[in-house]
């Protein structure tokens, strides 16, 4: 199986890189070694593999600066990911693509299931939702992974800036009334490839579609430092600070964040019997977190 995966430096495509670079003939690629805002050398770089699945990890994700980089935003987020999915189907190719609970509104007073309505709030979402809607018109092979709060050892997250700010701080603010379900990278990465493996040589499958994916037990951003802090005192990388929840609007930001960002992944359980990311084990190492 030749599998092309883009976005290769970030969260989930370091984690993707680890879990397939021995199982697969595998082409990882960051921003500097393919660029998928440009159409050209999208086609030319899948045409000269000719992957059986392009798994998209790449994303312009910076949330806030998304409000005043419009063009950036839907450049990767939108005409990229179109690219891949157009490019992967002119080789007879599906499409993994990873997508957020930013498309939705956060109004739901339930978890969201892959029907409900979407109605981003700021560029990021609202871009992030282009990219889907084109991706599915473009190659009907496709896999439409929506996830939430992701983490782990790479890059920059909500824990590593926790574990950071807990070493110089005594007491933290931090928001209490968005709720969502934390999600591991590494356990994101495994759920692509279990899909891709069920998926390969199956081109008529009726699972492709939007999937949910995403941890459980859902908590707010403060009940998520908590568990944090818990797992930092435990193994003594820090004197835990005291936490103090507050609401959204005692913590302004440039985009607006979806209140709830609950999403039930009851779906790919029956299609693909993969169960929800379990966030509080993948915090026990959190040693591992620490820059």
């Amino acid at each position: 199986m030749r599998v092309l995966v883009t976005g290769s430096k970030g969260q989930v495509g370091r984690c993707l890189v680890e879990q397939l670079q021995n199982n697969v003939e595998l082409l990882a690629v960051d921003r500097y070694e393919l660029d998928i805002t440009n159409r050209d050398a999208v086609f030319r770089k899948i045409a000269e593999f000719k992957p059986d699945f392009v798994i998209n990890a790449a994303a312009h994700t910076a949330v806030d600066k998304a409000e005043e980089q419009v063009d950036a935003s839907y450049a990767v987020n939108r005409d990229g990911a179109k690219y891949l999915a157009e490019a992967s189907k002119s080789v007879g190719g599906s499409i993994l693509h990873i997508s957020t609970d930013y498309v939705f509104s956060g109004n739901k007073l339930g978890d969201y299931v892959e029907t409900d309505e979407t109605g981003p709030l700021g560029i990021y979402g609202k871009s992030k939702l282009a990219g889907e809607l084109a991706v599915a018109s473009a190659n009907c092979n496709h896999i439409i992974l929506r996830t939430a709060w992701v983490f782990c050892e790479y890059g920059n997250n909500f824990v590593k800036t926790m574990l950071r700010l807990a070493k110089d701080r005594d007491q933290l603010d931090i928001v209490g009334d968005q709720i969502g379900g934390p999600t591991y990278a590494r356990d994101i990465a495994k759920a692509l490839i279990l899909i891709m493996n069920e998926l390969h040589g199956k081109k008529s499958d009726t699972r492709y579609g939007i999937y949910h994916f995403s941890g459980t037990p859902h908590v707010s951003w403060c009940e998520f430092a908590e568990m944090v802090f818990v797992q930092g005192l435990a193994k003594g990388l820090i004197e835990a600070p005291e936490v103090i929840p507050i609401p959204t609007h005692m913590y302004p930001t440039l985009a607006p964040r979806p209140t709830n960002s609950k999403m039930n992944c009851q779906k790919i359980k029956n299609a693909f019997d993969i169960e929800a990311s379990d966030w509080q084990s993948a915090i026990k190492n959190i040693e591992e977190y620490v820059s």
